[in-house]
Formats: C-alpha cells, structure tokens, sequence
C-alpha cells in the first residue's frame, strides 16, 4: 500500500491516502464548481457505491448519522413509534430515533458474532415496532436471512447499519445491501474516507425521491420554493471526490484491515482464551477494527486493558459500551428495556473487551509492539 504517511507512531484509527486519491480531489477543487461539474463528484460517487451494492440508487450524506434520521424521516418514523436496536453499538445508530421522538429499544447480542440475532429481535417486538437496526458490528455480520424472514413476517421495516462494514459479505452479498435501505460511514476512521460523510443506498423509487427531497430543505432540484421544512444534508463535491477515488481502492485497504486482524490472530494463537472478530463460512469479514475479548478466566476488564496500552504509550479503544448504560439514553431505560437484567450478553461482552489498533499505517514493527502488551497483560506483568 503506497502512501506518504511516514510517521512512525501506533494509531488506533486512520486512512491511507495516496498522490491518485489527492490528484482526483484536486481536480474537484480547481473544476468541481460550476455547472454539472459542482456535483460531478458527489454522483460519480453514489452511482458507483449503488451499482458495486446493486442498489438501484444512493444518497451522500455529511455524516453517517445523517443518512440514517434520513431514512427514517423518510418512512415516516415518528413519536411513540418503536425502532429496535442493538445493545451494543455507537450511539449514532440510535440518535436519529431521538431526533424522530421515536422510542429506543436495546435488543441483546450474540456472544460469538456481536450482533443481533433473529431471536433477541422478537423478544422486543410489539405492535408499535416499525423498524430494526442491524449493525455489522466491526465488519461482523449476523444470520441476515433469518432476521430479514423475522421482519417481512411481523410487518417492520429492516434498516442495515453497514457503517463499519464496507467489503463484507453475507452469502456472497455484500453488506449494503439488506433491508428496505443501508447506511455506510466515511469518518476519518474508516476503512474509505471522506474525513466525514455518509450514504445511503435504497431501491424503492418513491422512497428515494423522498429521501432526496428531504435531503435538501425540502425543495425540488433547482427549485427555491420549499414545501416542507426539513434538513440540509447535502454532502460537499470537493469530499465525494476523495470517497470516489478512495472507493476504487477498496480491496487494497480491506485486504490491509484483514492483514492487520490476522496478524493479530497468528501472534497471539498460542494463548486460549482471545477471541477476535469472527468469520462464519458464510461471512467475508472487512473487519474494520479487530475486537479482542478476554476469557473470564483472565479476569481482565476493558478499563485495565486500555490501561495497560496506555501505560506502554499505545493506543487502544473500549468495546463499545451497551447503549442503556449510557447517561445519554436514560430516558428510555427501564424495567423491560435494556440494562443487564434484559441483555446479559452486551453487558457481559462489552465488559471484558477492547479495541486494538487498526489504522492503515499499522506496520508489523506496530503488530509486535501491541502484541506485547497484550502477553504482558494476561501474565500479569
């Protein structure tokens, strides 16, 4: 991967940015302003996202937060309605449903691939449930068949989260594409960049044009006669450049993340009891951060594992906390939503885990270094 980042430091997160993705950006900064050309960027990037997905069509957003109220603004979700989560997740998945004055239900994980399962779904369906979010936790992706089945059976609508899972695979389609839409982030983070930025992908026509509509303050292309309030989510052309050439260069950094994963399984094999990101049989994982979880038996939460990192100047991450344990979400906590009592699994998972580093520039020299904080942990040194 040829890139001129030369700085040798351990990040825990970060892009590869190479002289082609800078050439295609500064083409959009001296010609991306007039005419077609000032979203010639932002369309060449959602045609190719839609066709690689095959997705009949997609929308840039700023921000990954952003596609997803959209999508939900644009079927319709609002107050009192029920949209069902996973425990464990970034908090960007469940916001928007705040900003609909819906209502946030945790649903519990699977203890091997992190995600939420066909059954811990159910468990929280009521008549007032109109969507699930699925999340492919790290790249991970769950039984997406089973869960789809489960949606179309009881009538709600199923939203995919792919936000970290840019080059998975289900069943050999790739994440993206599930549900009646599907959300990517482009953080700095992130596998592709576009420093920040999202998309969306659908295939129903009306509810493309919908979502297109409210992308835009509520007005028709071209147009200044707005009909309804709603919000400015257009992307910049000059950021969609550098998602378009960063896009052609997925397999290259999805093979990088999975080169990191690996090496992080092969350098620590011979201690039972980590476990990593999973890959069914019929999984292609992109892994965008190798998760680790510690056996009980070590007795190693995830604060004394980022503290340990921390005391050798490295960098790591917590697994993410369960939502319902955030300060954030405590209105929609209760008796029978969320806590440990109604999703054991997220509580007990995210307790003992931690995020490695995973960033692009991650080099072996890096590897060894992180590894050797790891056997160091578990002997107690």
């Amino acid at each position: 991967m040829q890139s001129d980042f030369n700085d040798s430091s351990i990040y825990m997160a970060g892009p590869s940015v190479t002289e082609a993705d800078i050439a295609i950006v500064m083409d959009a900064a001296r010609n991306g302003w007039y005419g077609k050309n000032a979203y010639k960027y932002i369309e060449l990037f959602e045609k190719t996202i839609a066709e690689y997905h095959n997705r009949a069509h997609a929308l840039m957003t700023p921000n990954c937060t952003s596609a997803i109220h959209l999508i939900l603004k644009g079927l319709g979700i609002k107050e009192g309605d029920e949209v069902i989560v996973p425990e464990c997740t970034w908090m960007a998945t469940a916001v928007p449903i705040h900003y609909q004055r819906g209502k946030i239900v945790f649903a519990d994980i699977d203890p091997v691939h992190w995600c939420v399962t066909a059954e811990t779904i159910a468990e929280r369906i009521t008549p007032r449930t109109k969507a699930v979010m699925v999340v492919d936790l790290y790249g991970n992706m769950p039984d997406m068949e089973a869960i789809k089945a489960l949606c179309d059976s009881k009538g709600v609508y199923l939203i995919e989260d792919a936000a970290e899972a840019i080059g998975s695979r289900y069943n050999g389609t790739p994440a993206g594409k599930f549900g009646v839409g599907s959300v990517f982030s482009f953080h700095r983070t992130k596998t592709i960049t576009t420093g920040e930025g999202g998309m969306l992908l659908l295939d129903d026509e009306a509810l493309y044009q919908r979502c297109k509509f409210l992308r835009d303050h509520g007005r028709q292309p071209g147009s200044f006669y707005c009909t309804e309030i709603a919000n400015k989510y257009m992307p910049s052309n000059l950021l969609a450049a550098l998602g378009y050439a960063q896009f052609l260069r997925l397999k290259e950094l999805v093979d990088k993340k999975r080169w990191i994963w690996h090496s992080y399984i092969k350098a620590l094999a011979d201690i039972p009891g980590l476990t990593f990101n999973p890959e069914p049989e019929n999984v292609y994982n992109s892994v965008w951060c190798t998760a680790l979880v510690f056996d009980k038996k070590f007795g190693i939460s995830k604060e004394q594992g980022m503290k340990a990192f921390e005391d050798r100047g490295q960098p790591s991450r917590p697994f993410f906390y369960p939502l319902s344990s955030l300060p954030a979400f405590k209105a929609y906590l209760s008796d029978t939503n969320g806590g440990e009592k109604n999703n054991p699994v997220a509580y007990d998972i995210s307790s003992r885990s931690i995020n490695l580093p995973s960033a692009l520039c991650v080099t072996q020299e890096h590897i060894d270094q992180i590894v050797a904080t790891v056997k160091a942990l578990i002997n107690g040194k």
